[in-house]
């Protein structure tokens, strides 16, 4: 039970300092290849600013794991761990 505490304060730091800033946590840049920034651009790919953050932490972890396929997003996102799936999916969430 404490180490799941200390775990579950440990993420929410790390995502509240990426909220807190202007600065993309590392990894974060990354997505900007493939997924567009703007409204304007019209792509098959989502745009990840404004999206819900429980939404990006589960596509990330289930195309982690395998049980999403992608074309390179599972491959991407096994170079991610926990904590930096959390402050990427806070930091673009705070996007607007």
């Amino acid at each position: 039970m404490g180490r799941t505490l200390a775990a579950a304060i440990g993420i929410a730091s790390i995502a509240a300092a990426a909220v807190a800033s202007a600065e993309p946590p590392a990894g974060a840049a990354s997505c900007s290849g493939c997924h567009p920034a703007s409204t304007r651009v019209i792509s098959p790919v989502p745009r990840l600013t404004g999206m819900d953050r429980a939404a990006m932490v589960r596509a990330m972890r289930d195309f982690r794991s395998g049980q999403r396929a992608g074309t390179v997003m599972d491959r991407i996102a096994k170079g991610f761990t926990d904590d930096e799936i959390q402050a990427i999916a806070a930091w673009y969430a705070s996007q607007k």
